[in-house]
Protein backbone atom coordinates (compact mmCIF):
# COMPACT_ATOMS: atom_id res chain seq x y z
CA UNK A 1 0.00 0.00 0.00
CA UNK A 2 1.03 3.31 -0.55
CA UNK A 3 1.10 6.20 1.87
CA UNK A 4 2.53 9.32 2.50
CA UNK A 5 4.74 10.17 5.65
CA UNK A 6 6.61 13.16 7.10
CA UNK A 7 9.08 11.53 9.77
CA UNK A 8 10.70 14.41 11.41
CA UNK A 9 8.50 16.76 13.39
CA UNK A 10 8.81 18.31 16.40
CA UNK A 11 6.38 19.16 19.99
CA UNK A 12 5.88 22.07 21.68
CA UNK A 13 8.57 20.76 24.21
CA UNK A 14 11.03 21.66 22.02
CA UNK A 15 12.93 25.22 21.53
CA UNK A 16 11.27 27.84 18.95
CA UNK A 17 8.08 25.54 18.39
CA UNK A 18 4.38 27.10 17.93
CA UNK A 19 2.52 25.79 21.44
CA UNK A 20 -0.24 24.37 18.49
CA UNK A 21 2.40 21.35 18.08
CA UNK A 22 0.56 19.18 20.04
CA UNK A 23 -0.87 15.77 18.43
CA UNK A 24 -4.64 16.11 17.87
CA UNK A 25 -3.77 19.43 15.81
CA UNK A 26 -0.40 18.07 14.03
CA UNK A 27 -3.29 14.92 13.11
CA UNK A 28 -5.85 17.44 11.93
CA UNK A 29 -3.35 19.39 10.34
CA UNK A 30 -1.53 16.42 8.35
CA UNK A 31 -5.08 15.13 7.08
CA UNK A 32 -5.49 18.22 5.37
CA UNK A 33 -1.88 17.91 3.23
CA UNK A 34 -3.02 14.62 2.39
CA UNK A 35 -0.55 12.90 4.85
CA UNK A 36 -1.07 9.64 6.38
CA UNK A 37 1.84 8.65 9.04
CA UNK A 38 3.39 11.40 11.05
CA UNK A 39 6.59 11.09 13.31
CA UNK A 40 5.31 12.34 17.11
CA UNK A 41 9.26 13.94 17.76
CA UNK A 42 10.50 14.40 21.11
CA UNK A 43 9.28 11.10 22.34
CA UNK A 44 12.08 11.39 25.26
CA UNK A 45 10.57 14.59 26.67
CA UNK A 46 8.56 13.74 30.17
CA UNK A 47 5.52 15.63 29.28
CA UNK A 48 5.47 14.55 25.85
CA UNK A 49 5.69 10.94 26.77
CA UNK A 50 2.83 11.92 28.80
CA UNK A 51 0.69 13.04 25.80
CA UNK A 52 1.72 10.17 23.53
CA UNK A 53 0.33 7.87 25.87
CA UNK A 54 -2.71 9.47 26.46
CA UNK A 55 -3.10 9.31 22.76
CA UNK A 56 -2.03 5.78 21.67
CA UNK A 57 -4.19 2.77 21.23
CA UNK A 58 -1.62 0.52 22.50
CA UNK A 59 2.23 0.55 22.98
CA UNK A 60 2.73 0.44 19.45
CA UNK A 61 -0.02 2.45 17.70
CA UNK A 62 -1.31 5.62 17.98
CA UNK A 63 -4.03 6.84 16.09
CA UNK A 64 -5.70 10.21 16.20
CA UNK A 65 -8.54 10.59 13.52
CA UNK A 66 -7.05 9.33 9.91
CA UNK A 67 -3.96 10.01 11.09
CA UNK A 68 -1.04 7.43 12.11
CA UNK A 69 1.89 8.49 14.45
CA UNK A 70 5.05 6.61 14.67
CA UNK A 71 7.61 7.12 17.35
CA UNK A 72 10.84 9.57 17.17
CA UNK A 73 13.63 11.96 18.31
CA UNK A 74 15.94 13.97 17.06
CA UNK A 75 19.09 14.28 19.24
CA UNK A 76 22.00 16.69 18.93
CA UNK A 77 25.38 14.79 19.72
CA UNK A 78 28.96 15.83 21.74
CA UNK A 79 29.92 17.34 18.20
CA UNK A 80 26.64 19.19 17.95
CA UNK A 81 25.58 16.55 14.60
CA UNK A 82 21.53 15.78 14.97
CA UNK A 83 20.25 12.42 14.63
CA UNK A 84 16.78 11.06 13.73
CA UNK A 85 15.41 7.85 15.06
CA UNK A 86 12.51 6.09 14.38
CA UNK A 87 11.21 3.49 17.27
CA UNK A 88 9.28 0.51 17.48
CA UNK A 89 7.13 1.36 20.50
CA UNK A 90 6.27 3.84 23.06
CA UNK A 91 7.77 1.45 25.88
CA UNK A 92 10.98 1.27 23.96
CA UNK A 93 11.23 5.36 24.15
CA UNK A 94 11.17 4.67 27.81
CA UNK A 95 14.01 2.93 27.55
CA UNK A 96 15.58 5.51 25.27
CA UNK A 97 15.13 8.15 27.88
CA UNK A 98 16.85 6.08 30.61
CA UNK A 99 19.51 5.05 28.55
CA UNK A 100 20.28 9.09 27.81
CA UNK A 101 19.02 10.92 30.83
CA UNK A 102 22.84 10.35 32.27
CA UNK A 103 24.23 12.14 29.67
CA UNK A 104 21.75 15.35 29.49
CA UNK A 105 18.93 17.10 30.75
CA UNK A 106 15.52 15.74 28.86
CA UNK A 107 13.47 18.06 30.24
CA UNK A 108 15.16 21.09 28.49
CA UNK A 109 14.13 20.83 25.45
CA UNK A 110 12.23 17.90 23.45
CA UNK A 111 15.47 17.74 21.19
CA UNK A 112 17.28 16.57 23.76
CA UNK A 113 21.44 17.35 23.60
CA UNK A 114 23.48 14.40 25.09
CA UNK A 115 27.57 14.02 26.14
CA UNK A 116 27.75 10.95 23.63
CA UNK A 117 28.75 11.16 19.86
CA UNK A 118 27.11 9.49 16.80
CA UNK A 119 28.53 5.93 17.14
CA UNK A 120 27.19 6.14 20.65
CA UNK A 121 23.92 7.10 19.46
CA UNK A 122 23.69 4.57 16.93
CA UNK A 123 24.82 1.90 19.44
CA UNK A 124 22.10 2.75 22.07
CA UNK A 125 19.49 3.15 18.66
CA UNK A 126 20.75 -0.60 17.76
CA UNK A 127 20.05 -1.87 21.25
CA UNK A 128 16.62 -0.98 21.46
CA UNK A 129 15.49 -1.59 17.91
CA UNK A 130 15.60 1.84 16.50
CA UNK A 131 16.24 3.24 12.82
CA UNK A 132 18.86 6.22 13.19
CA UNK A 133 20.37 8.46 10.56
CA UNK A 134 21.26 12.09 10.37
CA UNK A 135 18.96 15.13 9.97
CA UNK A 136 18.90 17.50 7.82
CA UNK A 137 22.29 16.20 6.76
CA UNK A 138 23.79 19.61 4.77
CA UNK A 139 23.26 22.34 6.58
CA UNK A 140 26.01 24.44 7.80
CA UNK A 141 24.73 24.00 11.42
CA UNK A 142 24.03 20.99 13.49
CA UNK A 143 24.81 18.78 10.70
CA UNK A 144 26.60 15.32 9.83
CA UNK A 145 28.41 17.08 7.13
CA UNK A 146 28.97 20.08 8.52
CA UNK A 147 31.47 19.19 11.13
CA UNK A 148 32.42 15.34 9.60
CA UNK A 149 33.69 14.44 5.97
CA UNK A 150 32.11 11.39 5.66
CA UNK A 151 29.94 8.70 7.56
CA UNK A 152 32.31 6.99 9.00
CA UNK A 153 33.92 9.84 10.61
CA UNK A 154 30.90 10.24 12.63
CA UNK A 155 29.10 6.59 13.52
CA UNK A 156 32.90 4.71 13.58
CA UNK A 157 32.27 1.08 13.71
CA UNK A 158 28.33 1.58 13.59
CA UNK A 159 28.32 3.11 9.93
CA UNK A 160 27.12 0.18 8.70
CA UNK A 161 24.15 0.26 10.73
CA UNK A 162 22.81 3.56 9.30
CA UNK A 163 19.82 2.98 7.00
CA UNK A 164 18.93 6.33 5.76
CA UNK A 165 19.57 9.91 5.19
CA UNK A 166 17.41 12.91 5.87
CA UNK A 167 18.00 15.87 2.58
CA UNK A 168 17.28 19.01 4.08
CA UNK A 169 15.53 21.91 2.87
CA UNK A 170 18.58 22.84 0.88
CA UNK A 171 19.34 19.40 -0.72
CA UNK A 172 17.13 16.78 -3.04
CA UNK A 173 18.16 13.65 -4.30
CA UNK A 174 20.26 14.96 -7.27
CA UNK A 175 22.69 17.03 -4.81
CA UNK A 176 23.54 13.95 -2.56
CA UNK A 177 23.38 11.46 -4.69
CA UNK A 178 27.43 13.17 -6.60
CA UNK A 179 28.20 11.32 -3.06
CA UNK A 180 29.38 7.79 -3.57
CA UNK A 181 29.54 6.59 -0.26
CA UNK A 182 25.53 7.45 0.33
CA UNK A 183 24.07 5.32 -2.53
CA UNK A 184 23.30 2.73 -0.24
CA UNK A 185 20.94 4.44 2.02
CA UNK A 186 17.66 5.70 1.75
CA UNK A 187 16.90 8.78 1.26
CA UNK A 188 14.07 10.87 3.60
CA UNK A 189 12.43 14.08 2.96
CA UNK A 190 10.88 15.58 5.86
CA UNK A 191 9.35 18.90 7.32
CA UNK A 192 11.39 19.75 10.38
CA UNK A 193 8.38 21.23 11.22
CA UNK A 194 8.18 23.09 14.33
CA UNK A 195 4.44 24.73 13.66
CA UNK A 196 1.32 22.57 12.41
CA UNK A 197 0.42 24.92 9.74
CA UNK A 198 0.01 23.96 6.08
CA UNK A 199 3.44 25.70 4.75
CA UNK A 200 5.73 24.05 7.59
CA UNK A 201 3.82 20.51 8.40
CA UNK A 202 4.66 18.19 5.70
CA UNK A 203 6.25 20.88 3.05
CA UNK A 204 8.74 17.90 2.69
CA UNK A 205 8.00 14.04 2.58
CA UNK A 206 7.98 10.46 1.44
CA UNK A 207 5.61 8.30 -0.37
CA UNK A 208 6.29 4.68 0.69
CA UNK A 209 5.07 1.27 -0.10
CA UNK A 210 4.71 -0.34 3.14
CA UNK A 211 2.87 -3.57 3.89
CA UNK A 212 0.73 -1.89 6.63
CA UNK A 213 1.16 1.50 8.40
CA UNK A 214 3.48 0.52 11.85
CA UNK A 215 6.65 0.47 12.73
CA UNK A 216 7.57 -2.71 11.19
CA UNK A 217 6.26 -1.61 7.93
CA UNK A 218 8.28 1.67 8.01
CA UNK A 219 11.25 -0.28 8.69
CA UNK A 220 10.54 -3.17 5.56
CA UNK A 221 10.44 0.47 3.69
CA UNK A 222 13.42 2.25 4.81
CA UNK A 223 15.03 -1.19 4.42
CA UNK A 224 14.31 -1.71 1.41
CA UNK A 225 13.23 -5.44 2.14
CA UNK A 226 10.69 -7.58 0.56
CA UNK A 227 10.21 -5.36 -2.48
CA UNK A 228 9.24 -2.20 -0.03
CA UNK A 229 10.33 1.22 -0.05
CA UNK A 230 10.27 4.79 -0.64
CA UNK A 231 8.40 5.32 -4.12
CA UNK A 232 9.31 9.10 -4.17
CA UNK A 233 10.85 11.69 -2.10
CA UNK A 234 8.50 15.52 -2.20
CA UNK A 235 9.97 18.80 -0.70
CA UNK A 236 11.90 22.38 -1.89
CA UNK A 237 13.66 22.85 -4.74
CA UNK A 238 16.44 23.14 -3.19
CA UNK A 239 17.34 26.82 -4.07
CA UNK A 240 14.19 27.93 -1.49
CA UNK A 241 16.30 26.39 1.23
CA UNK A 242 17.69 28.99 3.66
CA UNK A 243 21.19 27.41 3.62
CA UNK A 244 21.38 26.82 -0.22
CA UNK A 245 23.80 29.43 -0.87
CA UNK A 246 26.83 30.62 0.67
CA UNK A 247 25.74 34.20 2.09
CA UNK A 248 25.90 36.61 4.93
CA UNK A 249 24.40 35.58 7.64
CA UNK A 250 24.10 39.19 9.02
CA UNK A 251 23.09 40.95 5.46
CA UNK A 252 22.08 38.02 3.80
CA UNK A 253 24.60 38.86 0.97
CA UNK A 254 25.40 35.92 -1.80
CA UNK A 255 29.29 35.01 -1.66
CA UNK A 256 30.98 32.67 -4.64
CA UNK A 257 33.16 29.95 -2.75
CA UNK A 258 36.20 31.55 -4.32
CA UNK A 259 34.94 35.14 -2.98
CA UNK A 260 34.42 33.49 1.10
CA UNK A 261 38.04 32.08 1.12
CA UNK A 262 39.17 35.14 -0.64
CA UNK A 263 37.75 36.93 2.23
CA UNK A 264 38.25 34.82 4.73
CA UNK A 265 34.67 34.06 5.19
CA UNK A 266 33.96 37.97 6.04
CA UNK A 267 31.34 39.52 4.26
CA UNK A 268 32.68 42.21 2.18
CA UNK A 269 29.62 44.15 2.45
CA UNK A 270 28.98 44.11 6.34
CA UNK A 271 31.84 42.19 7.59
CA UNK A 272 29.63 39.61 9.31
CA UNK A 273 30.35 36.02 8.98
CA UNK A 274 29.11 34.04 6.08
CA UNK A 275 27.82 30.95 6.09
CA UNK A 276 28.99 28.07 3.49
CA UNK A 277 25.91 26.85 1.62
CA UNK A 278 24.88 23.42 0.64
CA UNK A 279 25.75 23.66 -2.79
CA UNK A 280 29.10 24.52 -2.11
CA UNK A 281 29.78 22.00 0.41
CA UNK A 282 28.67 19.38 -1.74
CA UNK A 283 31.12 20.54 -4.43
CA UNK A 284 33.73 20.05 -1.89
CA UNK A 285 32.50 16.55 -1.13
CA UNK A 286 31.54 15.17 -4.27
CA UNK A 287 32.66 12.09 -6.17
CA UNK A 288 30.65 12.99 -9.64
CA UNK A 289 30.24 15.45 -11.52
CA UNK A 290 26.61 14.94 -11.91
CA UNK A 291 24.32 12.74 -9.90
CA UNK A 292 24.89 8.97 -10.26
CA UNK A 293 21.50 7.40 -9.08
CA UNK A 294 21.41 3.76 -7.86
CA UNK A 295 18.92 1.48 -9.01
CA UNK A 296 16.54 1.82 -5.66
CA UNK A 297 16.47 5.93 -5.84
CA UNK A 298 13.09 7.18 -6.60
CA UNK A 299 12.24 10.64 -8.33
CA UNK A 300 11.94 13.47 -6.62
CA UNK A 301 9.09 15.54 -6.44
CA UNK A 302 9.45 19.73 -6.43
CA UNK A 303 6.86 20.90 -4.50
CA UNK A 304 6.07 24.51 -2.75
CA UNK A 305 3.09 24.94 0.05
CA UNK A 306 0.06 25.82 -1.59
CA UNK A 307 -0.40 28.76 1.01
CA UNK A 308 2.60 30.21 -0.65
CA UNK A 309 1.83 29.92 -4.07
CA UNK A 310 -1.97 31.56 -3.34
CA UNK A 311 0.32 33.97 -1.16
CA UNK A 312 2.63 34.75 -3.60
CA UNK A 313 -0.21 35.00 -6.62
CA UNK A 314 -2.06 37.84 -4.92
CA UNK A 315 0.88 39.74 -3.85
CA UNK A 316 0.73 39.20 0.25
CA UNK A 317 2.61 39.22 2.55
CA UNK A 318 1.06 36.41 4.92
CA UNK A 319 -0.32 33.11 4.76
CA UNK A 320 -2.68 34.91 7.15
CA UNK A 321 -4.20 37.14 5.42
CA UNK A 322 -8.06 36.82 4.62
CA UNK A 323 -7.58 36.59 1.05
CA UNK A 324 -4.83 33.94 1.18
CA UNK A 325 -7.54 32.20 3.71
CA UNK A 326 -10.43 32.01 1.80
CA UNK A 327 -8.59 30.61 -1.27
CA UNK A 328 -6.93 27.92 0.69
CA UNK A 329 -10.32 26.82 2.53
CA UNK A 330 -12.46 26.93 -0.92
CA UNK A 331 -9.48 24.72 -2.10
CA UNK A 332 -9.88 22.39 0.67
CA UNK A 333 -12.96 22.02 0.54
CA UNK A 334 -13.89 21.33 -3.04
CA UNK A 335 -10.52 18.91 -3.39
CA UNK A 336 -10.23 17.67 -0.05
CA UNK A 337 -6.40 17.69 0.78
CA UNK A 338 -3.12 20.33 -0.35
CA UNK A 339 -2.00 17.05 -2.60
CA UNK A 340 -4.86 16.94 -4.82
CA UNK A 341 -4.90 20.31 -5.32
CA UNK A 342 -1.14 20.70 -6.29
CA UNK A 343 -1.03 18.00 -8.39
CA UNK A 344 -4.10 16.64 -9.43
CA UNK A 345 -7.02 18.88 -9.30
CA UNK A 346 -8.34 20.18 -12.18
CA UNK A 347 -7.61 23.74 -13.03
CA UNK A 348 -10.48 24.11 -15.38
CA UNK A 349 -12.74 23.22 -13.17
CA UNK A 350 -11.06 26.25 -10.27
CA UNK A 351 -12.78 29.48 -11.59
CA UNK A 352 -13.90 29.81 -8.28
CA UNK A 353 -10.69 31.98 -7.21
CA UNK A 354 -8.74 34.69 -8.54
CA UNK A 355 -7.60 34.09 -12.14
CA UNK A 356 -3.89 34.61 -10.63
CA UNK A 357 -4.03 31.73 -8.18
CA UNK A 358 -5.16 29.53 -11.16
CA UNK A 359 -2.63 30.74 -13.62
CA UNK A 360 0.30 30.34 -10.18
CA UNK A 361 -0.59 26.67 -9.80
CA UNK A 362 -0.30 26.29 -13.77
CA UNK A 363 3.01 27.54 -13.51
CA UNK A 364 4.04 25.47 -10.44
CA UNK A 365 3.28 22.59 -12.68
CA UNK A 366 4.83 23.48 -15.80
CA UNK A 367 8.25 24.05 -13.47
CA UNK A 368 7.91 27.52 -14.73
CA UNK A 369 8.85 29.08 -11.35
CA UNK A 370 11.43 31.59 -10.88
CA UNK A 371 13.73 30.89 -8.07
CA UNK A 372 15.91 33.35 -5.61
CA UNK A 373 18.15 31.15 -4.17
CA UNK A 374 18.34 31.45 -0.17
CA UNK A 375 21.36 31.23 1.98
CA UNK A 376 22.67 32.39 5.50
CA UNK A 377 19.71 31.80 7.36
CA UNK A 378 17.06 33.16 4.78
CA UNK A 379 15.08 31.17 2.51
CA UNK A 380 15.40 31.33 -1.28
CA UNK A 381 12.20 33.25 -2.71
CA UNK A 382 9.96 31.82 -5.38
CA UNK A 383 8.69 34.37 -8.01
CA UNK A 384 5.89 33.34 -9.95
CA UNK A 385 5.54 34.45 -13.82
CA UNK A 386 2.88 37.16 -14.41
CA UNK A 387 -0.49 35.89 -16.06
CA UNK A 388 -0.23 34.96 -19.54
CA UNK A 389 -2.42 33.90 -22.20
CA UNK A 390 -2.52 30.15 -23.14
CA UNK A 391 -3.95 30.19 -26.01
CA UNK A 392 -3.40 26.30 -27.69
CA UNK A 393 -2.15 25.61 -24.38
CA UNK A 394 -3.21 22.54 -22.45
CA UNK A 395 -4.09 23.59 -18.95
CA UNK A 396 -3.48 20.27 -17.45
CA UNK A 397 -0.43 20.06 -18.73
CA UNK A 398 2.61 19.65 -16.31
CA UNK A 399 6.83 19.32 -15.98
CA UNK A 400 6.33 16.95 -13.26
CA UNK A 401 4.41 13.62 -12.89
CA UNK A 402 1.70 13.32 -9.99
CA UNK A 403 2.44 11.22 -7.27
CA UNK A 404 -0.06 8.36 -8.64
CA UNK A 405 2.58 8.06 -11.30
CA UNK A 406 5.08 6.62 -8.85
Amino acid sequence: MLINADLHLHSRYSMACSDKMELPVMAQEAAKKGIELVATGDCTHPQWQKDIKKAAVDDETIVIGKTNFIISTEIEDCNRVHHLLLLPSISKSEELSERLERYGDLEADGRPTVRLNGCEIAEISKDIGALIGPCHAFTPWTALYAYHDSLESCYGDMTDYISFLELGLSADSDYADRIEELHRLTFLSNSDAHSPWPNKLAREFNQLNVPDVSFQGLRKAILRQNGYGVTCNAGFYPQEGKYNESACIKCFTHHTLEQCIEANWKCTACGGSIKKGVKDRINELANFDIAKHPPHRPPYLHLMPLSEIIMTALGHSSINTKGVQTAWNGLMERYGNELNVLLNANVTDMDFLDSRIVSAIISFREGKLIIHPGGGGQYGRIEIPHETKRTGTDPQKKSQSSLFDF
